[in-house]
């Protein structure tokens, strides 16, 4: 699960040097913020903590196909954001949103360390992307997904000059 903290690691170093204005600044009226970002991927591994945790309880033994998650940082495809995962238009100061995103991934982090290997390899969730996943992949898309983001969050910086 190396791709979670390589992600993560890399999203909050190009937080560096950023005002809080220009964390919460829109490009454009139809593009997020670089908070926005942020909100969408904390709401998001929320969500998905919560649905592998149910998983892991309640959810039946389906072995899946391993899907080719690496493809998600593949911004040429778009997707629109799940209901529960957009963003809102309320200013956070930069360490707010990285305490709520601290704190969400100890929570994903600690259902990992206590879920051994072979239930996260059968157990499985929907995705929008990608069908079906294993809870493992599940877990890895995760990081992968806050890659995808990475590279939203540069281009934002770019479109702001900064």
């Amino acid at each position: 699960m190396n791709i979670l903290e390589e992600a993560r690691n890399e999203l909050f170093s190009e937080l560096e040097n950023l005002t809080e204005e220009v964390f919460n600044q829109k490009p454009s009226e139809e593009k997020w913020s670089i908070k926005q970002i942020l909100e969408h991927l904390y709401l998001y591994e929320v969500a998905a903590t919560k649905a592998i945790r149910e998983e892991i309880q309640h959810g039946d033994n389906r072995l899946v196909k391993e899907q080719p998650i690496h493809l998600t940082t593949n911004r040429k495809n778009k997707f629109i954001a799940p209901a529960f995962s957009q963003p809102s238009d309320t200013f956070l100061t930069i360490d707010d949103v990285k305490k709520k995103m601290i704190a969400s991934r100890k929570q994903l982090l600690e259902l990992i360390a206590t879920t051994d290997e072979e239930t996260l390899l059968k157990k499985s969730l929907p995705h929008p992307g990608f069908k079906m996943l294993s809870l493992k992949q599940y877990i890895e898309f995760l990081g992968w997904h806050e890659r995808r983001h990475l590279l939203q969050m540069k281009e934002v910086k770019d479109l702001l000059g900064v």
